[in-house]
């Protein structure tokens, strides 16, 4: 079995969870994970993902507004944002971003959203979850105009020279078990454009299972496929991969070595 996973982007607090979400997180360290970051889409799974975060040793919390509900960012909403952000075991600011390939949102205010929680990130000093879909230009433009801020790529589908690009101004990138799918050819030239060092692993569970599980739910446990895939990649031992990933996630998220179960 694998050991010290970390993996960087799941949603527990999904409905998809309602019925089983504690039996299946007592389960996670039996299955070599060492850390899960919880991420948010709005208010009320980012007060998920801090009672989660409190609730269990091994999860942290990232709390943020997804770009599909990006009009609900106002005044009170990232004072709400805010409050939760200085609550203990809150990690990042996440996941926010641009997602064009939906376009749920209108596309103005998906950017002032964006920019909004951007500088939220700042004032709280936290490092930032990224949601870019179909929106690989206007994203990073947007991350430019914060060149003190950690960015995480989540899910990264960009090019590899923007991933180059990306690694260069400080950020990571983060794949999920999109990459176990056949012909996963633009994540492939990524991740070795950019190299082990600036990766990290992730589920995005409950979407996303690997191709093995493909259309049934996810969750962490499978986080050790990405791991696999990438050791094949880099012709590298597993162990090997999912230390060096799990490195780069304490690092990046400020979790430290002491939780790791």
């Amino acid at each position: 079995m694998v050991k010290n996973l970390i993996d960087t982007h799941a949603h527990y607090n999904n409905e998809r969870y309602t019925e089983d979400r504690d039996a299946l997180l007592a389960t996670l360290p039996q299955h070599g994970l060492s850390a899960v970051v919880n991420a948010s889409y709005d208010l009320p799974s980012s007060h998920t993902s801090v009672a989660l975060a409190a609730q269990w040793p091994f999860v942290y919390a990232a709390v943020g507004i997804h770009p599909h509900d990006a009009e609900t960012v106002d005044a009170a909403a990232l004072l709400q944002l805010e409050k939760l952000a200085k609550q203990p075991k809150v990690v990042a600011i996440g996941e926010i971003g641009l997602d064009y390939f939906r376009d749920l949102s209108p596309r103005d205010a998906q950017h002032a959203a964006f920019r909004a929680q951007m500088e939220l990130a700042r004032r709280c000093r936290l490092p930032v979850i990224i949601h870019d879909r179909d929106a690989h230009e206007d994203t990073a433009a947007i991350v430019r105009e914060f060149p003190d801020l950690r960015c995480v790529f989540h899910c990264y589908a960009g090019s590899a020279e923007m991933a180059r690009q990306l690694i260069s101004a400080g950020h990571m990138i983060s794949l999920t078990a999109n990459i176990t799918y056949p012909k996963p050819k633009r994540a492939y030239e990524s991740a070795l454009a950019v190299g082990l060092e600036h990766i990290m692993v992730e589920t995005d569970c409950p979407y996303m299972a690997p191709q093995t599980h493909r259309g049934q739910r996810n969750d962490s446990t499978h986080v050790a496929a990405v791991v696999t895939q990438l050791a094949q990649w880099f012709d590298l031992p597993v162990q090997q991969v999912a230390d060096i990933t799990s490195a780069n996630a304490r690092r990046f998220f400020h979790i430290p070595e002491e939780q790791k179960l």
